[in-house]
């Protein structure tokens, strides 16, 4: 047992030093370690795996279950700001003080095993949530699906949301290749949810192949709305007159409708009532998921990091309607591809504020700014270079007028390092007492 490992932080820096890779994808090594430690739930098991959504589509599956009296334990990676909100156990984020006793009974367990940092806190996690005994865990697999550590659970119920480009040098060139990678969370005879509305084919072939109970967009669930409400249809059931979800944006309709998906695929094990779903999405909250911030100028905070989560991201800016000037702080891993993210939300961004990030995987704000121009042809555009979020966040507060609006968005580095000491509320320099 390594010495001096009494505190949290202790724990995550040791399981930081443990491997050469900072991700090594496959199943063996981890779970070996889960096997030594006899790791299992004793509850109903949701793994929710793709390329969007799956945050807000396990923030939705959690409110609506705790409307429903269920005591729900949450498991999903990376967090915005402290570790500890990568475990939810009844809604809050779990007690950093409980964890240190679970990293040690890994450190105990893996014996010479080599686990990433990713693996060795996900078992310590696991471990926590089984601990606490919850009626269901839901857990968000944090890449890929097949090989992701988080498999080593059988799922009850998959759900695979929307499915794009991103990981490619892990999960393959295309769709139909991560679509396969996703699709490896589904287990023979057991509901797999597809919420993604034209998947790719790997998925549908694989779930067929194995066996899986899928449940397909248009096929088995359906949506349908208007300006005040929307409507579900599924097998055997239907609500009618729904409120649209709390979380902002046309996409999390997409999320909603395979959440009612599952609940309905796992009525026999979790029954819920109309009223707890429609409660549930109407009290769902999840920090930076187009999360927009009251103030002058308004504030946007969004973990769009690939090329289709910006393009959902562009659209629910366009529909907040007229801003004067709109300025982005940009961050972002140095494996993303630029000119997809700036082809479809450069028209939008007035000035620019491009930030490194506090780890090696990161662009550079400058190779950031670099890029930018070598696609912008806007002549009214600008950008600038920053040390961290925060800085990067009060240039623009600086520049910005009242009526502007600032968009922070990218990484979880990106948002998080502009929440570390709370929600900013933005008051415009001449609004400012004095000023």
């Amino acid at each position: 047992m390594p010495p001096s490992m009494k505190t949290l932080a202790d724990w995550l820096a040791h399981a930081e030093r443990l491997h050469a890779k900072n991700i090594e994808l496959g199943l063996p090594r981890v779970r070996a370690v889960a096997d030594r430690m006899g790791l299992a739930f004793g509850c109903p098991v949701i793994t929710v795996a793709g390329t969007n959504g799956k945050g807000s589509t396990c923030a939705m599956l959690e409110s609506i279950l705790s409307e429903a009296g269920y005591r729900t334990g949450v498991y999903g990676s990376p967090h915005l700001v402290h570790f500890e909100e990568r475990l939810r156990l009844g809604g809050a984020p779990v007690d950093a003080d409980s964890l240190p006793p679970y990293f040690e009974a890994v450190e105990r367990a893996r014996g010479d095993i080599s686990l990433t940092y990713f693996e060795f806190t996900t078992l310590a996690l696991f471990a926590r949530m089984a601990d606490a005994k919850p009626d269901v865990a839901i857990l968000e697999v944090g890449m890929g699906g097949r090989l992701d550590a988080v498999n080593i659970i059988d799922a009850d119920c998959a759900v695979i949301t929307s499915i794009d480009l991103d990981h490619v040098e892990f999960l393959g060139p295309d769709r139909e290749r991560i679509g396969f990678e996703k699709a490896g969370i589904m287990r023979p005879g057991r509901p797999a949810v597809v919420s993604d509305p034209v998947p790719p084919k790997s998925v549908v072939a694989h779930g067929e192949a194995i066996g899986a109970d899928l449940w397909l967009s248009g096929r088995d669930f359906n949506v349908a709305g208007d300006r005040q409400q929307w409507s579900w249809a599924g097998r055997g059931r239907r609500y009618a007159g729904l409120a649209y979800p709390a979380l902002r944006g046309a996409n999390q309709l997409i999320n909603a409708a395979g959440v009612l998906a599952a609940l309905e695929a796992l009525r026999p094990q979790l029954p819920v009532t109309a009223q707890a779903v429609r409660t549930g999405l109407a009290l769902v909250e999840l920090p930076g998921r187009f999360q927009i911030v009251p103030g002058q100028p308004a504030l946007v905070l969004d973990v769009a990091h690939n090329g289709h989560a910006v393009a959902a991201l562009a659209e629910n800016l366009d529909a907040m309607g007229f801003y004067p000037v709109t300025h982005a702080v940009f961050g972002a891993m140095a494996d993303k591809d630029l000119a997809a993210i700036f082809a479809r939300i450069g028209p939008l961004v007035d000035r620019w504020y491009f930030t490194d990030l506090p780890t090696p995987r990161a662009a550079r704000a400058a190779d950031l700014a670099a890029a930018w121009r070598a696609q912008n042809t806007r002549a009214d555009a600008a950008c600038s270079t920053h040390a961290s979020p925060s800085e990067a966040l009060a240039a623009a507060v600086a520049a910005a007028g009242a009526a502007d609006r600032i968009v922070v968005f990218g990484s979880f580095f990106t948002v998080g390092g502009v929440l570390e000491q709370g929600v900013p509320r933005l008051q415009a320099r001449h609004l400012q007492p004095g000023a």
